[in-house]
């Protein structure tokens, strides 16, 4: 029989299709309706054509728009997620299910009006402290920041549906009032005042939101990646655009994260692109010299080689064994190593006979 294979074939061409449109959004298959609309959001932002003036911005703009426009559809993406876009397009009678993607943009920001001149919201800034290891390596660590987003339910509008936001009868959806007030006995003069039924809104809602309580906004902890450049600055600020509080009066403001190095006792230094290191010896160490090896942050080893005694202080210059230099870490700076000389209470036998070994030697040396 030849329908098993040509189901199964129809089964795999489903399955890579309905990858397709998670890959665009660069999200899991199993994304939650958060995820999706946090994916929507960053990505449509960077890809608009008012933003973004690069050659296939607006074409993948578009793509992202589509996406979403079926992921975030429950109906939709489980037609998708089982058929394909060819099972969407019998589900749509054959018409072109794409909707306007400036629509879904303004639908989704309130209007376009991010492009529009709307105030921006407050930008956060945080100290985020990492540790020097992965400021020397690189690294992309993941953290989550706890903040508000527009309800999913009402999208912003503290309602329940669309019929049960109302225009104010006591502003007659102007937002304001005007007040009489009298001057002189048989002298009136009139002034505006926002109003105080519908805060000025112009909009009074009936019944509220109940996935927000009519608060418009949730709360919503979602997932970030800090990508550490080698050899980054202390106090580098990196901006998360447009990843602040949303609120349906303003565009979200900014993330910004400070990069510190992590300080820990009596471990590494930096300053600058210079490493400093305390390295500790012994009485015959410092004496007579050592050959030992120092694990650096990246786990190779730096040889420290004293052949002649060791001053307690003494600080060896290593080159190009210190940090990276930011965004060309081909290239490093030097580390310091300080000597920090260890006296004994008192002497072990191995030490006693190396040292004696070494002054015999030393004398009969000179004898010659």
């Amino acid at each position: 029989m030849v329908w098993p294979y040509a189901f199964l074939l129809l089964l795999l061409l489903s399955i890579v299709s309905a990858k397709d449109l998670y890959n665009i959004l660069d999200i899991h298959p199993s994304a939650s309706d958060k995820d999706i609309r946090h994916a929507y959001k960053k990505l449509s932002r960077k890809y608009h054509p008012d933003k973004n003036k690069e050659e296939g911005a607006e074409a993948k703009f578009v793509d992202i728009a589509y996406a979403y426009e079926v992921l975030s559809d429950p109906e939709k993406r489980q037609i998708y997620d089982r058929h394909g876009e060819e099972g969407l397009k019998r589900h749509e009678g054959g018409q072109n299910p794409h909707a306007n993607p400036f629509d879904i943009f303004s639908s989704f920001f309130g209007g376009g009006q991010a492009y529009q001149g709307v105030r921006k919201g407050p930008t956060s800034l945080t100290e985020f402290e990492v540790d020097l290891a992965d400021i020397y390596k690189g690294a992309n660590i993941d953290f989550m920041i706890k903040k508000r987003i527009l309800c999913d339910h009402c999208r912003g509008s503290g309602a329940a549906s669309d019929s049960d936001i109302h225009t104010c009868s006591g502003c007659g959806g102007s937002g304001v009032k005007l007040v009489k007030q009298q001057i002189f006995p048989g002298m009136f003069a009139q002034s505006q005042t926002s109003c105080n039924e519908c805060g000025g809104r112009g909009k009074v809602i009936h019944k509220k939101c109940p996935h927000c309580d009519g608060n418009k906004v949730i709360d919503y902890s979602p997932h970030y990646t800090l990508e550490v450049i080698p050899g980054m600055p202390e106090g580098h600020e990196v901006v998360f655009e447009g990843e602040g509080d949303e609120s349906p009066d303003w565009e979200a403001g900014d993330v910004i994260l400070r990069v510190r190095s992590r300080k820990n006792k009596g471990g590494w230094r930096r300053k600058e692109s210079s490493l400093y290191w305390k390295e500790t010896i012994g009485i015959d160490e410092a004496l007579l010299g050592f050959d030992r090896n120092l694990t650096h942050l990246d786990g190779h080893e730096v040889r420290l080689i004293r052949k002649g005694p060791t001053q307690p202080g003494f600080v060896e210059k290593i080159e190009g064994e210190g940090m990276p230099l930011f965004e060309n870490s081909n290239f490093h700076g030097d580390l310091f190593v300080e000597y920090n000389v260890v006296l004994p209470i008192d002497l072990t036998t191995h030490q006693r006979r190396k040292l004696t070994e070494a002054f015999q030697y030393g004398s009969g040396h000179d004898e010659l």
